[in-house]
C-alpha cells in the first residue's frame, strides 16, 4: 500500500449519481497483470468526498492494470437494491511521466467511468 502521505500514480473518485454526492466507503482494489496473473498492489476505501488518492504505489510501470469496487457492498450499507455486486475498470498505464485518474459514476442500476485528470 502506498505512503498515506503521497499521492498515489493511479487514483479514483466515486460519485453516487442517484444521491448527488460522494460516495463515501466503496472499498478498492488496485491489480497489475503480469505473466502469472493479477496481483493485487494497493486496496483502499473513498474518504468523505469519495476520493481515494493513496490507493497504490507512487509510480508504476507501463502496464496493463484494473481497480475493482465494492459497489454492492456500498449499496447494501444504504438499504438499496443494486444490480451489480462489484465493478472492475481495466486500463493502460502507457507512460510513466502522466497521472493516471479512473473516476466511477454509480447508480443501484448503472455505472458510468472515464479517464480523469
Amino acid at each position: 500500500m502506498a505512503d498515506v502521505t503521497e499521492r498515489s500514480h493511479i487514483t479514483t473518485h466515486v460519485l453516487d449519481t442517484g444521491t448527488g454526492r460522494p460516495a463515501s466507503g466503496v472499498k478498492a482494489t488496485l491489480e497489475a497483470k503480469t505473466a502469472s496473473g493479477w496481483q493485487e498492489i494497493g486496496t483502499g476505501e473513498t474518504d468523505a468526498d469519495g476520493r481515494i488518492k493513496n490507493l497504490g504505489p507512487t509510480q508504476v510501470e507501463v502496464g496493463h492494470y484494473r481497480v475493482s469496487f465494492e459497489t454492492g457492498d456500498y449499496f447494501g450499507k444504504q438499504g438499496t437494491e443494486s444490480f451489480f455486486p462489484a465493478v472492475s475498470i481495466d486500463f493502460y498505464v502507457n507512460s510513466v511521466d502522466e497521472h493516471y485518474h479512473v473516476p466511477l459514476l454509480i447508480s443501484p442500476f448503472a455505472y458510468s467511468t472515464y479517464r480523469g485528470s
